[in-house]
């Protein structure tokens, strides 16, 4: 669904117009892009770890404090924004999603990772002294090899990358009482792409159900234990994300949001939305104009 928000691609990025991969220190690439602190989407994955820094970073309308040795994840199609506040560093990594195909057995073994979700609050994560210190060796090591240009440097870059997912998969799953064994994963993982695809059209868990093979039951006490939410509201979240999405648009109006969305009028979508976030969408607009005003 596009809006006016700006999509990046990672060549528009990328001083050697690569597609595939961009690796580097955060300063540089703020220094490159200042304008990427206004609110973007990406058409690739983005990751981004803090060694200096404050101020606060904006993931789908949550709001984080920026920390030393934080790691933040993003999946193409969020939309973000930063408010920085004096020196900031550290080492951004954008990746498409064909990077590791060619690589990886599983084509959706990256899904597997609790912070390539798409879910922001899961998707920023504070490391402890100890994870950090590895990390940060691991992110030095991808500078050099992505600077050498050696040969294999690809999957060079790609093994050291999946050892930076692995070992923070690792240090956070032990604050989860177990990991989701991986038949669940894919399935959730499955029934998340199918809402990517079809929340528009499709909005009854029933459906997607069907669309897996299982019985609803069975998909709502997947997204029960797992998530804590009905699948219903799985979908509802989604639809509701994009309406705010579609809200920080100023070019667009209410009803034609409504239409694009697919409710049948303006005012059974104004009741979704108050219901949902608990307030109207013209409130919500105003609100979200005068924060990013701030910036």
């Amino acid at each position: 669904m596009q809006t006016n928000i700006p999509r990046i691609d990672i060549d528009s990025l990328s001083e050697h117009k690569e597609d595939e991969i961009l690796i580097s220190r955060f300063a540089a690439y703020l220094a490159i892009h200042p304008n990427l602190t206004l609110p973007h989407r990406h058409s690739f994955y983005h990751l981004l770890f803090f060694t200096e820094g404050g101020g606060m970073h904006t993931i789908d309308f949550n709001h984080f404090e920026v920390k030393p040795y934080q790691i933040y994840f993003m999946v193409p199609g969020q939309v973000h924004s930063w408010d920085f506040k004096g020196n900031v560093d550290g080492f951004v990594v954008n990746f498409s999603g064909d990077f590791f195909q060619s690589f990886l057995l599983r084509p959706e073994y990256l899904a597997s990772f609790s912070f390539f979700k798409g879910i922001s609050q899961e998707s920023v994560i504070n490391l402890s002294e100890k994870t950090h210190q590895t990390v940060n060796k691991l992110f030095e090591n991808l500078i050099e090899h992505y600077i050498d240009k050696n040969v294999l440097r690809e999957d060079m870059i790609r093994v050291l990358l999946l050892q930076i997912f692995i070992c923070i998969e690792q240090s956070t799953s032990i604050n989860r009482d177990q990991n989701i064994p991986f038949k669940t994963n894919i399935l959730l993982s499955n029934f998340h792409k199918l809402i990517e695809k079809n929340f528009v059209e499709i909005r009854l868990p029933g459906e997607y159900a069907e669309l897996l093979n299982i019985t609803p039951n069975h998909l709502n006490a997947l997204c029960k234990e797992n998530m804590g939410l009905q699948a219903g509201e799985v979908i509802r979240n989604r639809v509701v994300l994009e309406a705010k999405r579609l809200l920080v648009n100023l070019g667009l109006s209410v009803s034609e949001i409504a239409y694009k969305l697919n409710f049948n009028d303006n005012s059974y979508f104004t009741k979704f939305f108050k219901k949902e976030v608990g307030m109207s969408p013209e409130v919500f607009r105003k609100k979200s104009t005068l924060e990013s005003g701030k910036h």
